[in-house]
């Protein structure tokens, strides 16, 4: 940390950030299930509301489905533009492989270890301790801070869909999305968006398959299309952060049994979003591309539905919020990473997407190396740093 840029003022709110506190608080949530699928984060949730409360912020508790409330903490401020963070309360699956217990919040080597370590508990801590440093110091705030904890970010989004629905989120001047980013700021990122593709045909004995009309085929000839047209992609459209977006087939369900001719196939696939890319064209452009094939004219219907879209963003680099966030982030001793994308998606887009305000993801751990892995874990370092930089990046923006 670079003592030398900071006022008193700056130095005594950060002196109040603890290590022990912020790891104390990531271990009890790690505690707390909250495994999406299913959902039901009800106990995450209780335990994060809890904690804020503790620390004196104003909590609201908000279902958006039996048993999966959004949490929203504030610190009050004046009546100017304030500060949103924003973080989910639903991990992954546990998975396999796990050589710790996985929701012990075990601390080793100066690692806090557990699903959801840094994807995304770790940020929640890390939010919470720095809204806790300035209320203790008695900071006054041009506007208010709000850490706001949704459901269902690894799933469609309907946390922080219910969270714009009910106009929670306007009334600020940016957004820090504590995600895992190896505490590097993140001023672009991919979207991402699910399409189901139904194909039918006409069953029939295998001993005579030309009785029937294949649609494990038609799908097939749909995935080979896919791959091309990923390839194609590749080369024409990368974007000079985020790279270009992509199409990846993730599951196949087809056929009854190995002696009947497959009536109906189903593709479940994924497509990653440009910042400035819409879910709606993307979807014409994918019916049109597969009627092109001609499966109707061997007998085949084929059904195209998008079921989740989640939106990109892109903040411009020499915008001011940017310049508050990463030079907190230098002072309060961030490693020093330039300005980058991100080729994941995130509820930052969403964001972006219904206020317009400027929206930077950064946060402890790390996406590539931790997150959706076995043996999951977060520095304790990297949490303090991260409470640390979210707090004095607060106090320039609001104080």
């Amino acid at each position: 940390m670079s003592a030398e840029t900071l006022s008193a003022a700056e130095r005594d709110v950060l002196d109040r950030i603890d290590a022990r506190d912020v790891a104390a608080l990531t271990s009890a949530l790690v505690a707390a299930p909250g495994e999406n699928p299913p959902g039901g984060e009800a106990e995450t949730a209780r335990v994060l509301a809890d904690a804020c409360r503790e620390r004196g912020l104003d909590v609201d508790v908000e279902a958006v489905e039996p048993n999966r409330p959004n949490v929203s903490a504030t610190l009050t401020g004046g009546s100017e533009p304030g500060l949103l963070l924003l973080g989910h309360t639903d991990v992954v699956p546990i998975g396999d492989g796990w050589t710790v217990d996985p929701i012990g919040g075990v601390v080793r080597d100066g690692r806090l270890y557990g699903r959801g370590s840094t994807d995304m508990k770790g940020g929640l801590a890390a939010s919470v301790a720095a809204m806790a440093a300035l209320r203790s110091a008695g900071v006054s705030l041009s506007g208010p801070i709000e850490l706001a904890a949704v459901i269902d970010e690894e799933e469609t989004g309907k946390g922080i869909c219910h969270y714009i629905d009910t106009s929670r989120g306007s009334g600020f001047g940016g957004c820090i999305v504590a995600e895992p980013t190896d505490l590097q700021p993140i001023i672009a990122a991919r979207g991402d968006s699910y399409l189901e593709i139904e194909v039918t045909g006409r069953a029939a004995h295998s001993g005579n398959p030309d009785d029937g009309v294949n649609a494990i085929y038609g799908a097939a000839a749909i995935v080979r299309e896919l791959e091309a047209w990923n390839a194609e992609l590749a080369s024409a459209y990368a974007h000079p952060l985020v790279g270009p977006p992509t199409w990846s087939v993730g599951q196949v369900h087809g056929g009854l049994g190995t002696s009947t001719v497959p009536a109906e196939c189903r593709l479940v696939v994924d497509r990653r979003l440009l910042p400035s890319e819409e879910g709606a064209p993307v979807l014409a452009e994918t019916r049109k591309r597969i009627a092109d094939l001609g499966l109707d004219e061997r007998g085949l219907g084929v059904e195209i539905a998008m079921t989740m879209e989640m939106p990109g963003f892109e903040t411009s680099a020499d915008h001011w919020f940017v310049s508050a966030v990463d030079g907190a982030l230098g002072v309060a001793g961030g490693p020093g990473l330039p300005l980058a994308g991100w080729t994941a998606a995130c509820d930052g887009g969403f964001i972006a997407r219904a206020y317009g305000m400027p929206v930077v993801v950064l946060g402890p751990g790390s996406v590539g190396t931790q997150a959706h892995q076995p043996d999951e874990s977060v520095g304790i370092d990297e949490l303090v740093i991260a409470a640390r930089t979210y707090a004095l990046a607060a106090m320039r923006l609001l104080a």
